[in-house]
């Protein structure tokens, strides 16, 4: 019977992420030809570009799901700045984090019922279990995004010294600060991808005719980096006050490399105190068993004869 219910449960799984892919692959070849569907950087451009038709598939399943969450069409969500912090700034970005939030919420409520019903043979243990995997599921994407969000950010902490030095000898050579921004983003796009697109994106923004003040306040914002928000700011004052930009970032690419020197010179001070746990609990035991464990059986082995 147990048999029975796995395999017809298994049966439909199967038959409904069947229909549902062949469902939003009928709906992304009817947007094939759909001019200006997507905006630059969109996964589906991307993939309809580059011929990876399983990765619009999956994309294009994934918003549909999430298109029918309400908190997907507020433009106040929270979860668009957290988004645009981990580099995911494109229109359907919300829509496909909600899609993926449901698909793993379903995911995880799948296996572990049907865990639950092999482990235990009971169909009215199998509630409890998918409930729990409903609540996994649904909450890590958001762990996931978390970890993208950090890991981006300590990205573009490391390449701000690496982009105001070459902004330094930009505006050295002659160049204007628009100028320098355009040159260093070219110059970072292999090695510092993260920053090059943002610094990329700061030259749109003025050539469209946005205001320098808004150019670099708007750089802050959108990633959540204090490091950027420092630059941003310092960029403002030094436009707004006719400070020399190239002695004020020369200053501040000092303060940054003492500051991330000292950073690492405190972690690895810590290290030592950090150990102490592992060697007393892992190492030190093992080390007493060695040298200790030979004199302990010498010793019971004399004590042993002599009782005898």
């Amino acid at each position: 019977m147990n048999g029975i219910l796995v395999s017809a449960g298994f049966f439909t799984f199967v038959l409904t992420a069947v229909a549902l892919a062949g469902y939003a692959y009928q709906r992304l070849a009817a947007r094939r030809n759909m001019a200006g569907s997507a905006d630059a950087g969109d996964p589906l451009l991307a993939a309809r570009s580059s011929g990876d038709v399983s990765r619009a598939v999956f994309a294009r399943l994934f918003e549909s799901i999430g298109e029918n969450f309400p908190a997907a069409k507020d433009e106040q969500n929270p979860y668009r700045v957290r988004l645009s912090a981990a580099g995911y700034r494109w229109t359907s970005a919300l829509s496909i984090f909600y899609g993926i939030k449901c698909a793993s919420a379903l995911f995880f409520a799948g296996v572990l019922g049907i865990l639950a019903l092999l482990y235990r043979g009971d169909p009215s243990f199998i509630p409890l279990p998918m409930i729990c995997g409903l609540g996994i599921g649904f909450l890590l994407p958001d762990r996931v995004l978390n970890s993208r969000v950090e890991a981006r950010g300590q990205r573009l902490r490391s390449a701000v010294p690496a982009a105001l030095d070459l902004m330094i000898l930009d505006m050295e050579a002659g160049q204007g600060l628009d100028q320098a921004i355009a040159d260093t983003s070219r110059a970072l796009k292999h090695t510092h991808p993260d920053l090059s697109a943002e610094l990329a994106q700061v030259y749109m923004e003025l050539r469209t005719g946005s205001s320098r003040a808004d150019a670099f306040r708007a750089l802050g914002v959108r990633n959540r980096e204090s490091e950027l928000r420092k630059l941003g700011s310092l960029l403002i004052d030094s436009d707004r006050f006719g400070v020399s930009i190239g002695g004020a970032l020369r200053s501040h690419a000092k303060y940054l490399r003492t500051r991330f020197r000292q950073h690492a010179q405190e972690r690895a001070r810590k290290v030592g105190v950090k150990l102490i746990f592992p060697v007393f609990f892992l190492i030190f035991p093992s080390v007493l068993l060695v040298t200790l464990g030979p004199a302990c059986m010498m010793m019971y082995g004399q004590l042993k004869t002599l009782l005898q």
